[in-house]
């Protein structure tokens, strides 16, 4: 009895093990990415599916690759001016970060007031229709690309952190900000010292 008791409580743990390991590689983010900042990549589906799936009504986005790296649309289509031409502005955020929340209401009066600056953002995270529900939610009209599989933070070296803007003049990095920033005029000072 001894031997039947043990052999059940160790087939129990190694179910529960495997369905713990089943659970998280179905999660596109789990608690433990989202409170370290830093988003989880899934190789579920392949990118452009991920990026379109439950994705409507969004933005157009600007045309060919944003500092080189090739990302699509969340949710529109690739049809406006050329992302390395200009000055750009990219905000790297994701559905989950509540200071992007904080911040994004900002960066869109900063894109008002500076028609001159092409202002997009790149959605940090696999779930690409909960980064288009937390657009609509609260009520930003920016373009964002969908980057699944974190090219665009490995190809420029960026931190493991969100929100990150990057500042681009003809698809060249002019600079970094790597924080949360409270207010159009802290957006607008920062971006400036890179121009």
């Amino acid at each position: 009895m001894n031997k039947t008791v043990i052999g059940s409580i160790a087939a129990m743990l190694v179910l529960g093990v495997g369905v713990v390991f089943a659970a998280r590689g179905a999660l596109s983010s789990g608690p433990a990415d989202q409170a370290a900042g830093q988003p989880t990549v899934s190789t579920a589906a392949p990118e452009d599916e991920r990026a379109s799936a439950s994705v409507t009504g969004r933005p157009d986005c600007l045309s060919g690759t944003v500092a080189g790296v090739d990302l699509p649309c969340l949710g529109g289509e690739a049809t406006g001016p050329a992302a390395d031409e200009g000055i750009t502005i990219v905000n790297v955020w994701a559905w989950w970060c509540e200071p992007c929340r904080t911040e994004m209401p900002h960066l869109m009066e900063v894109a008002a007031a500076h028609p001159e600056w092409k202002i997009v953002g790149v959605h940090a995270d696999t779930n690409a229709g909960n980064g288009a529900a937390f657009l609509e939610d609260i009520g930003a009209e920016m373009p964002s690309f969908q980057d699944s599989d974190n090219k665009f933070a490995g190809a420029l070296g960026l931190p493991g952190v969100i929100p990150i803007t990057v500042v681009l003049k003809d698809g060249e990095v002019q600079g970094r900000i790597i924080k949360a920033m409270t207010s159009a005029e802290e957006i607008e000072t920062s971006i400036e010292e890179y121009l």
